[in-house]
């Protein structure tokens, strides 16, 4: 049902929108939830109300909002959290923005030669800009967006050219950007920044961008307290912050479309997000723990020596990697038998050791191989406007990818997955690599449109194949665990982990890999990961030389390193932040990969931080669970906990890991010690050496090449795991350490760690609450462990 606007206290319809009819436009105003609303804008009334695009789940929900017409004419819709103000469209001109005056005369040459109108009304064609202001504020008056102008302006002639046909509108809106609002999350941007004010973004998925590939997902987290979800998955480019404005604009749609969600703290703006999009699901808890990877283990034989020689050194352990390249040709979705000459059996022996298999299984289908004239019959291919499949400029020895944003050829995709590796073969989890970057679609026809009208989707649509299926085939027994190289608004749904892409193997990738992390999960999207020391190997000259004295000696694994001599110290550094990351996960293009592959000397740090990783186990898999609950990220950039030290606001290699610990990666060759800042408003631990710090101070901490900087915040509680080879096991809490200084608490999360039981109330929730007046830890629910509390708890300090 649709509201027509009108004065005086009209009430929302259930689930309608309330629609505004001006001349040559139709805004119309939708109300999620009492802190959502959704703005959207158009030329024509079937834009301004056509539902939100893809990636979203969440319905209408009008109830407690109100409309009412003031004095003025501003239309002025209210809930208990968000305050609308819409100017009227027939402004007087004193109340439009305008720029400086200029004579007549120089208007008149002007005119001539460059055109005249910039108008907003009926004889402009429509396309703007519109002066209709929108003003979103809380109740108690605080601003939290502005909007201008928006804009429908015509396709440039390539862009309508490539949009099979359709009628399109570039696309834009224009908001205030304040002095002091910073800006976090838009996806993957690895230029190094935090803090995306006085930026461009480029909001689409590039695999050969300059510093590593971009991946667009359009939603932005404000430190003035909203998010802002924008609705289009064309090309859209982010202006922040640049002459006091920001400017969203897109290629090419049929309305000007977006979400604001209030949020007194950041983690109420994720919960909003979640309700829009989707919720994060807990992953299997083995693959909370270790994965090991090399491009490529290209054998079954490789596979299993590595795993046992990981038992062998009484390592811990849960999953191998089985790369690309593994078929006997691209899209056969077979394994080579000269390389795996029994897979089932090698699964065996390895579950038998407490480790699952991720098996990379790519999208492309070769011409000439087996299922290759079915799809491209059937129009499975991403083809053409003239129906060619389009390999994206790989070989016919790869071929293109197959259409997933088609319902019939997912489903196909996902059966065939099922019943060639993961039914006869028993694969755990699944690599879904190629979701798109390598393949510039912009020419190209989707099942849902053209490629430039729905340039960014496609990840979303192809993890979704496989996670739908997985649901539906083995119903709840069986957590999905999907790593993936691209996303999109709504894909962290779909039981998903993304990485960093084909990264470089230095000491400046490694820096800029921090923020970029921290950028992708202040998106909304919380579990992303790095190829652990990069990907790609930088050509090294002959007569390199590191520019500080290498901490690590590689002289006895010169068969792995070459010349990069400083390259065991790379991985050792890389590896301590791996040991924090969501997911841990050693990968790249190198002979060797596993931790003893990096010398005698490296190896020791190594199994350090890997342990700790097992260690910090019940920790991580209840954050896990929060994330699951809230869809607030657990890797958590300084802004979202310390909102108001400005300090915090721009730290691009600091964060919380959780709500304890406070990781500061060391990414300078040869550095010993790094600064760093401990945030404002409470007292700090060092976790190696338990010293005590007032925060709101910048520290030099001490990094000999053993040592990750590592602080716990006053007023934490962090459950510790006893030692096991493998997250899959059974794993008691052997320890709790509290951190005192303030109250505390912390819900540690216990279940089988492989079904969807939890979906339904399945496991133990126990509630930790440190009393700090009284030195008192107090624990309610489910018993966390056995024994006294005196056998478990240690309270730093005493």
């Amino acid at each position: 049902m649709l509201l027509a606007a009108s004065s005086g206290g009209t009430a929302f319809a259930q689930g309608g929108p309330l629609v505004l009819e001006r001349p040559s436009r139709v805004i119309s105003l939708e109300p999620y939830a009492p802190n959502i609303l959704r703005v959207t804008m158009s030329t024509d009334r079937a834009g301004a109300t056509s539902a939100p695009g893809y990636g979203f789940v969440a319905k209408p929900a009008a109830e407690g909002w109100t409309h009412e017409r003031d004095a003025e004419g501003y239309d002025v819709y209210r809930s208990a959290r968000m305050v609308v103000r819409l100017a009227p469209g027939d402004l007087p001109k004193d109340k439009l923005p305008r720029p400086m005056p200029l004579d007549a005369l120089n208007l008149e040459l002007r005119s001539h030669y460059f055109g005249g109108g910039g108008g907003n009304g009926p004889n402009d064609g429509g396309r703007g800009p519109h002066n209709d202001a929108l003003l979103v504020t809380t109740p108690e008056g605080k601003t939290l967006l502005h909007m201008r102008t928006w804009m429908m302006a015509p396709e440039s002639p390539e862009v309508a050219a490539n949009d099979a046909g359709a009628k399109g509108y570039r696309v834009s809106s224009m908001f205030d950007s304040p002095a002091g609002e910073h800006y976090y999350g838009l996806g993957q941007q690895q230029k190094g920044w935090m803090d995306l004010r006085d930026h461009e973004i480029r909001c689409w998925h590039d695999y050969v961008a300059i510093g590593g590939q971009d991946v667009c997902v359009p939603f932005m987290v404000s430190s003035l307290g909203y998010g802002l979800v924008w609705d289009n998955p064309s090309k859209t480019t982010v202006d922040l912050g640049i002459n006091g404005r920001n400017l969203w604009s897109s290629e090419v749609g049929d309305r000007v479309s977006y979400f604001v969600i209030a949020g007194e703290t950041s983690d109420e703006i994720y919960e909003g997000y979640r309700l829009l999009t989707g919720t994060t699901h807990m992953l299997p808890r083995a693959t909370y723990g270790y994965i090991q990877s090399k491009a490529i283990y290209p054998t079954q034989e490789q596979v299993l020596d590595v795993a046992k020689e990981y038992r062998a050194k009484n390592l811990p352990l849960d999953v191998m990697v089985v790369d690309f390249l593994n078929m006997t040709k691209q899209g056969e979705m077979d394994l080579d038998p000269k390389r795996w000459p029994d897979p089932a059996a090698m699964n065996r022996e390895l579950h038998a050791m407490g480790v699952g298999t991720l098996l990379s299984v790519w999208p492309h289908y070769a011409p000439g191989t087996q299922f290759y004239d079915m799809l491209q019959s059937k129009g499975w291919l991403i083809h053409t406007r003239d129906g060619k499949p389009d390999s994206g400029g790989f070989t016919d020895a790869i071929g293109p990818n197959i259409d997933t944003t088609n319902p019939e050829a997912a489903n196909w995709f996902w059966e065939k997955i099922r019943d060639r590796y993961v039914k006869p073969y028993g694969f755990d989890y699944l690599w879904l690599d190629e979701t798109e970057p390598d393949v510039d679609p912009a020419k190209d026809v989707f099942s849902v449109g053209s490629g430039t009208r729905f340039y960014n989707v496609y990840p979303l649509f192809h993890t979704a194949s496989v996670y739908d299926g997985f649901r539906r085939d083995f119903g709840d027994s069986r957590r999905v665990m999907i790593l993936a190289r691209a996303a999109y608004l709504g894909a962290q749904r779909n039981g998903t982990v993304f990485w960093s892409s084909d990264i470089v193997s230095t000491w400046d990738m490694l820096k800029r890999s921090i923020p970029a992390g921290l950028n992708f999960t202040a998106t909304g999207l919380p579990y992303w990961d790095t190829d652990i020391a990069g990907f790609f190997s930088p050509s090294v000259p002959a007569d390199y030389h590191a520019p500080h004295k290498p901490l690590i000696d590689g002289s006895d694994v010169r068969g792995t390193i070459g010349n990069y001599e400083d390259y065991p110290e790379l991985f050792v550094r890389w590896f301590e932040w791996g040991a924090f990351q969501p997911v841990m996960r050693a990968h790249g293009e190198r002979n060797h990969n596993e931790v003893w592959a990096y010398g005698k000397q490296a190896e020791p740090i190594l199994a350090k931080y890997l342990r700790l990783r097992y260690q910090l186990l019940p920790y991580t898999y209840s954050l896990a669970y929060k994330s699951y609950q809230t869809g607030a990220p657990y890797t958590r950039a300084l802004f979202m906990d310390f909102p108001n030290d400005p300090k915090a606001a721009d730290i691009p290699d600091e964060y919380m890991y959780g709500p304890a610990l406070l990781v500061a990666p060391v990414t300078e060759q040869g550095a010993t010690q790094r600064t760093v800042y401990l945030p404002a408003g409470c007292d700090w631990f060092n976790y190696w050496t338990n010293e005590r710090l007032h925060g709101g101070q910048t520290i030099t901490a001490d990094a000999p090449i053993e040592t990750l900087p590592l602080f716990v915040k006053a007023g934490s509680i962090i459950p510790l795991g006893s030692e096991v080879l493998s997250a899959s096991l059974p794993q008691t809490v052997a320890s709790v350490r509290v951190y005192p200084g303030a109250n505390a608490s912390f819900t540690l999360f216990q279940d089988d760690g492989k079904t969807y039981g939890y979906e339904k109330g399945a496991g133990s929730v126990t509630t930790l609450t440190w009393d700090d007046a009284a030195q008192q830890l107090k624990h309610e629910g489910a018993p966390g462990w056995s024994g006294p509390d005196s056998s478990v708890v240690t309270v730093t300090g005493k």
